[in-house]
């Protein structure tokens, strides 16, 4: 590899760190804006979905926009516009002012993911793509372990503002560099004189936006009882239909449909919806579930899980060289998929006394199952595409794997409230204090508790305290109840993953890394 090659790669990996930690560093400072704002957690919120619904706008035309704009120059030109944008987030005076700005950076950093992905697989040869999907992999899974953890310390020691400005030395380093070494491929000249697809930028928009919207606030907002949540499943519906019927029939679109004809693409992106959906998921019930049983505080549960994304990144490699060594990476995928299920299983095991080592030992799992999927799902996929096909089914694979997560948590936040409300009504119509059983810890409760008021403040309902307590154990038992049951549902989702897979053919022998 060349020292230009080597720069290139450099870039690509500060460029995709930039833009996943921002996905995930703001969520833990939400609580602290909201107080120096005075800002609603529903108002609040729109800080995450505005970034996440703009970045999902982006990623499949990056490709089509890189192509026109040329590469280079639309690439540091987001990595410029991202590093700007960061900067007045943490300037922002207001609410307002910081969501708007948001939505600019979505915009900017939806093109740094995927642009950076094709980067690093055209500086390998096809039978090395399996260390280029290795580099990119292990700085996709750094990113959203780092962000809670970085988060939580930049809020606490800085102030919420220093989450945002951060961006400002890494993004200027990355543009110095990336001015070096980035060049435009040689064969884009045609798609820069080619036609502005302006319906289809617009039905795309409007397709994956509302999409994406209804997606982060559908269950804030009850779903379909908002009328708000109703139009955007309306319109995504139809301007996602359009969109197809106009892509297959435009001379010059912004998203080859006809890729999908292909069954290598079909079953990649498919794949990489169900990795969103466990990858994402994962992070998004863990720390429910940590916080409502064990309250652990945001930084910690950051913490909980970098042991398992440092195995992550260990096994990468040593996965990518192992794939010299078989014909068809099909097999290390079923590696994959089988410790996912494994991860889940393991899951149903979760109770409030559940210790930190069978906590981490799960996200070890998690670790294996997430080395084992993402370099061979990625390598396999974009090793059979080059120039200009490798962007766009990049982008496809990293839109997929968003919205695979968003469909994640959509229906497992969905899922878990209603199934604790249903609980609860079971558990509470089966406890009364007539029951000899709930006498007697209503009693002891009460006793205990009179013991310890009156020995600390000399006065106490005791009684009304005993019932508290009472309750809060019924509302335990309610939440460990739908979690378990939770994991069981996503457990049989996910085993839908082997069905994809059957689509994935290999049209060459794909050896990743050789023995140095």
């Amino acid at each position: 590899m060349t020292l230009n090659s080597k720069l290139i790669v450099f870039v690509a990996v500060l460029a995709s760190l930039l833009e996943i930690i921002d996905t995930s560093i703001v969520n833990i400072a939400i609580p602290t804006i909201m107080g120096n704002l005075g800002a609603t957690l529903e108002d609040a919120s729109m800080i995450v979905t505005g970034y996440t619904v703009a970045n999902a706008i982006v990623l499949p035309a990056s490709a089509w926009l890189g192509e026109r704009i040329g590469r280079r120059n639309y690439y540091l030109g987001c990595i410029i516009v991202f590093t700007i944008t960061s900067v007045a987030c943490g300037l922002a005076p207001n609410l307002t002012s910081l969501i708007i700005f948001r939505i600019l950076q979505g915009l900017a950093g939806g093109a740094l993911l995927p642009t950076s992905q094709a980067l690093i697989f055209e500086q390998f040869p096809k039978e090395k793509a399996g260390m280029a999907g290795a580099i990119f992999g292990m700085s996709v899974m750094i990113g959203p372990t780092l962000g809670p953890v970085l988060g939580g310390y930049l809020t606490d020691e800085y102030g919420w503002r220093s989450i945002f400005n951060i961006n400002l030395p890494i993004g200027l380093l990355t543009l110095f560099v990336g001015m070096i070494c980035i060049q435009d491929r040689t064969d884009s000249q045609k798609a820069r004189k080619s036609n502005l697809d302006t319906i289809g930028l617009i039905l795309l928009i409007f397709g994956v936006g509302c999409l994406q919207f209804l997606l982060e606030r559908g269950q804030a907002d009850d779903w379909f009882s908002s009328k708000i949540i109703t139009a955007c499943a309306i319109v995504s519906f139809i301007s996602i239909f359009l969109f197809i019927w106009w892509e297959l029939k435009v001379k010059e679109p912004i998203i080859n449909i006809k890729l999908f004809a292909n069954p290598i693409v079909v079953g990649g992106v498919l794949l990489m919806a169900c990795l969103g959906f466990f990858l994402y998921g994962i992070v998004f019930v863990l720390p429910v579930f940590v916080n409502n049983i064990f309250h652990y505080t945001a930084t910690q549960i950051g913490v909980l899980f970098i042991p398992g994304s440092l195995l992550t990144a260990i096994l990468m490699p040593f996965v990518g060289k192992s794939m010299q060594k078989i014909s068809d990476p099909r097999f290390l995928i079923v590696i994959g998929l089988i410790f996912v299920e494994l991860c889940l299983y393991s899951m149903t095991y979760f109770s409030p006394l559940t210790s930190q080592n069978e906590l981490l030992g799960m996200l070890f799992i998690r670790g294996i199952a997430m080395a084992f999927l993402f370099i061979p799902i990625n390598s396999s996929i974009l090793s059979q595409f080059s120039g200009y096909e490798l962007g766009q089914v990049a982008g496809l694979m990293n839109l997929f794997r968003q919205v695979g997560g968003s469909m994640g948590i959509a229906l497992i936040d969905t899922l878990l409230s209603r199934n604790i409300d249903i609980n609860y009504l079971n558990l509470i119509s089966k406890i009364s204090l007539l029951d000899v059983n709930v006498q007697d810890v209503f009693i002891s409760t009460t006793n205990n508790l009179a013991f310890k008021f009156n020995s600390s403040i000399g006065m106490a309902d005791s009684s009304e305290a005993a019932l508290k307590n009472l309750y809060q154990r019924v509302q335990a038992q309610a939440f460990t109840l739908s979690f378990l049951q939770l994991v069981v549902i996503m457990m049989c989702i996910f085993s839908l993953s082997f069905i994809p897979l059957m689509l994935v053919k290999i049209k060459k022998k794909v050896n990743p890394v050789d023995s140095h």
